[in-house]
């Protein structure tokens, strides 16, 4: 398999990866969906960050839930690291190439994360419901 093969297949297992978390996330009905491209930001810690926000910790918490089962039912991956669970009020989803940070509207709003990535191509995701 010649190197672009393999950089092809990475990006085309990304970009499943991203889709199934978005499925996830909407089918829990997660809002203000957000995708950023970071990969061509030096020193990022990750290529691409979801960001979507959950109105209690019951719904970040199961919105972490349905991404966790999806992406491993569906794509058989897990996790690599997954924070927050705890109090639920900021979960952080981390796949490495993909981390997903499913925020409560008010943490969300007081860390601004979004201005902190100002740099990134930003995706928003429209609702489908």
């Amino acid at each position: 398999m010649q190197i672009i093969d393999i950089l092809m297949n990475k990006t085309a297992e990304k970009q499943a990866l991203i889709d199934k978390i978005v499925e996830a996330i909407q089918d829990v009905k997660g809002e203000d969906i957000m995708i950023f491209d970071l990969s061509k930001i030096e020193n990022s810690v990750a290529e691409t960050f979801i960001i979507c926000s959950g109105n209690s910790n019951t719904q970040v918490s199961a919105l972490a839930g349905s991404v966790e089962k999806k992406v491993r039912n569906d794509l058989q991956d897990r996790p690599w690291h997954v924070e927050g669970t705890e109090n639920s009020m900021w979960v952080l989803v981390d796949y490495v190439t993909v981390v997903v940070h499913i925020f409560q509207k008010e943490t969300r709003e007081y860390y601004d994360i979004e201005e902190l990535w100002g740099d990134a191509a930003i995706t928003k995701i429209e609702y489908e419901y």
